[in-house]
């Protein structure tokens, strides 16, 4: 796998290289060929198996503060692929990318805004993913990302544990697109089975809010493209100016249900205002559907 030049660290002699020994799970017609481990019981176990997998190629599904995520070495373009795949989702909408601390993020960004700096040091680890400008030399394809990279340190200690060992993780809510996201490692294998290789089981999640995503690739004030757990008031103290997409559209969308139908012969049917976040927007920040 390739790493992250000084964000970092090696630790496979700590972890060791071997995968646990837990039992496959059995399916209605036999055994399949996934391996779940429980994190309060089989922690090093599943942290190695994990690491294998990411290793490997595979993907791999693990709690966060939020929801479920499934997860591949970002820096494989097969492994990426076969996480979309595994959604059943398109190049359109990259997944976003777990790192395991701040310290991670300057050798994936071209530069850190102010407001973002700011929203780093108050809510990360957290729900909270920033989109921002990737570095020139950055070595990954996560899909149609026009330049940019969405990130974010997720307040989960078993998931940062595995981040320090495996480096940066493409992730994407644990569910097939367009399905409820998984709050419990139940519902991410029956939507994702076979399609991930090891399974690490941390209890029921605090979703299913998702994260907040803002997007400072346009403004250095940051836009918000999603709602999520950290408010727009929370965020706008941090970053003067930060705009509220979501909120303008909501209220655009009221105000155009408002309007009588002859006070606008020329309107499309369902057409938004300008300024919307598009679906380039939507595809970078790895939003996708619901809560993907």
């Amino acid at each position: 796998m390739t790493h992250v030049s000084g964000a970092q660290t090696n630790k496979t002699d700590q972890m060791g290289q071997g995968t646990s020994a837990a039992s496959p799970q059995e399916g209605g017609s036999g055994e399949e060929s996934f391996r779940r481990f429980d994190l309060a019981t089989q922690r090093d176990e599943a942290l190695r198996a994990a690491q294998a997998a990411v290793g490997a190629g595979q993907n791999i599904v693990l709690p966060t503060d939020t929801v479920y995520g499934i997860g591949a070495d970002a820096f494989s373009a097969d492994a990426v692929q076969g996480l979309l795949n595994a959604k059943h989702r398109g190049r359109d909408m990259p997944p976003p990318v777990l790192i395991a601390e701040p310290a991670m993020l300057p050798a994936l960004v071209s530069s850190i805004p102010l407001g973002a700096e700011r929203m780093i040091k108050e809510c990360w680890p957290g729900a909270l993913t920033l989109i921002l400008n990737a570095a020139t030399a950055l070595h990954m394809d996560l899909g149609e990302t026009a330049g940019t990279i969405a990130v974010r340190v997720p307040d989960n200690d078993d998931a940062r544990a595995l981040l320090l060992h495996t480096g940066p993780l493409a992730v994407s809510s644990a569910n097939i697109s367009g399905q409820p996201s998984a709050t419990d490692v139940g519902a991410a294998i029956a939507m994702l089975g076979d399609s991930v290789a090891v399974y690490l089981d941390g209890g029921r999640t605090p979703g299913p809010v998702a994260s907040t995503i803002v997007d400072f690739t346009v403004s250095p004030a940051g836009r918000i493209l999603r709602q999520g757990v950290i408010g727009f008031d929370q965020l706008e103290g941090l970053s003067p100016g930060l705009e509220d997409l979501v909120t303008e559209q909501v209220q655009a969308d009221q105000a155009a249900a408002a309007t009588p139908p002859s006070s606008s012969p020329d309107a499309p049917s369902g057409s938004g205002p300008s300024g919307t976040p598009d679906s380039s927007a939507d595809a970078a920040a790895g939003s996708g559907s619901g809560q993907d």
